[in-house]
């Protein structure tokens, strides 16, 4: 397993290297100038002055000479400053992840508890008047676009009836202290977080549902029966761990939404996320800090597959790696 993991990590940094180069490129060629992000309004206008800015930047040199600046200096922890709000890239990563990681794992943790039973119980009562309207409602989940969804919900639960906050991570004017502050976050959190959760949980139900259908079809499920093994005991011991397979396959590629967050979804929430960090930093061509979210969007993804395949030894025993 040791060298397994070895010999992964070290097919990563070739992979991040080329994702780089890519992004890197696809930014260079996007419209617009980074330098007005930069440059005052009282002296827009004036040639010298623009030309001193883009200087500065870095932005007259050639675009090999940016990259690999780039590249060297994000190898030693370096990702450069923010057009938008001139600190250091770091610090707006690390004041927006803790938000995002809180909001992207409790609906990640949302998604595989109501998921997994649902995918069961309609893979057991197959074809039944609960798996239909169970399968309907997975379908509706899926099919529903997230801001309408968000939008509904806001309306329904903020304006309306009144019960939760519309946006932010907190309330702007109180300051609450100990488990009062604790409280404040979780409700603000609960419609971002049922957003999030809703397409997950609507399409992992589905597979879970497949997958335990096709091993409850196999022989050993089978000859598990005709020993005289109690119908709980089959399902969980012999069916249940085989069917989990995809659904680790699920949670791993989904990972990165824990970190990167759901731009859609913290952008109506204002939830002060990645995703929103994101989404800022595109309306306003804050170049470091795009390349800083997709890059590390590109290592989550890869530690995503990482752990969903180590995760398959646990699920499945026979599965090995030498």
């Amino acid at each position: 397993m040791s060298h397994y993991l070895v010999h992964r990590l070290l097919q990563a940094i070739p992979l991040l290297i080329a994702i780089s180069f890519l992004v890197f490129g696809i930014v260079e060629i996007a419209p617009g100038d980074a330098a007005q992000m930069y440059i005052d309004p009282d002296k827009g206008t004036d040639p010298e002055y623009i030309a001193q800015v883009r200087e500065s930047l870095g932005l007259n040199d050639p675009v090999y000479v940016r990259y690999v600046s780039w590249l060297t200096k994000t190898f030693e922890g370096d990702f450069g400053f923010s057009f938008r709000t001139r600190r250091p890239v770091t610090f707006e990563v690390s004041e927006r992840l803790p938000n995002t990681l809180l909001l992207g794992g409790t609906s990640l943790l949302i998604s595989v508890v109501i998921a997994l039973p649902i995918g069961i119980i309609s893979a057991l009562k197959r074809y039944s008047i609960l798996d239909y309207l169970l399968s309907t409602l997975a379908l509706v989940g899926i099919s529903v676009p997230v801001f309408w969804v968000a939008l509904l919900l806001i309306q329904a639960f903020s304006i309306q009836l009144g019960w939760l906050p519309a946006s932010g991570m907190r309330s702007v004017r109180e300051q609450y202290e100990g488990w009062a502050a604790v409280k404040d976050v979780a409700e603000h959190m609960i419609l971002p977080a049922i957003v999030l959760s809703l397409a997950q949980t609507a399409s992992w139900s589905r597979y879970q549902r497949s997958a335990l259908l096709e091993v409850l079809g196999q022989d050993y499920i089978r000859t598990a029966r005709a020993k005289g093994l109690h119908e709980f005991r089959v399902l969980t011991r012999h069916a249940l761990r085989n069917a989990l397979i995809p659904i680790v396959t699920l949670i791993g590629l989904s990972v990165p939404s824990i970190v990167t967050g759901a731009f859609i979804t913290e952008t109506i929430f204002s939830w002060p996320g990645m995703g929103r960090l994101g989404v800022d930093a595109i309306n306003g061509r804050d170049y470091p800090v795009i390349m800083a979210v997709t890059m590390l969007s590109s290592l989550v993804i890869i530690i995503g597959n990482l752990l969903a395949d180590i995760a398959y030894v646990w699920v499945d025993p026979r599965i090995r790696y030498d």
